[in-house]
């Protein structure tokens, strides 16, 4: 089966500082994203239903970008939250890379949507 990319692009009234506590602390995530997690340096164990997954933090820049690779991935696959300011509307937009099966991308797309829209409660907006 083919990998592809995926971007989606979210609105968020919150502050990239807001976002950015929200993607790389324990006591967030499990608000919005896992059911657990245990953070050791870069690595990170998510908890989802008893089953874990292993990613290592590879990028980091704060309130801005977070990349992971997960333990099982290919080499060219991560997964990324990039936040930016919209010049604009002056909302934050949470942008997120991930890979997938080809014929996996609407379910992976309706998952996110569904996964941003606990975060946009969590944080306000």
């Amino acid at each position: 089966m083919e990998r592809v990319m995926i971007d989606m692009e979210f609105l968020f009234r919150a502050s990239p500082t807001i976002l950015y506590k929200f993607l790389t602390t324990p006591s967030c995530l499990v608000r919005w994203f896992c059911d657990s997690v245990d953070i050791q340096e870069e690595t990170f164990v998510f908890e989802w239903s008893g089953a874990e997954e292993v990613a290592t933090m590879i990028d980091d820049i704060e309130e801005e970008r977070i990349r992971f690779k997960w333990e099982d991935a290919e080499d060219n696959e991560y997964l990324e939250f990039r936040m930016e300011i919209s010049p604009v509307t002056n909302e934050t937009i949470l942008t997120i890379t991930d890979f997938c099966d080809s014929d996996e991308v609407d379910d992976q797309k309706q998952l996110w949507s569904s996964q941003m829209e606990m975060l946009r409660r969590e944080t306000g907006g």
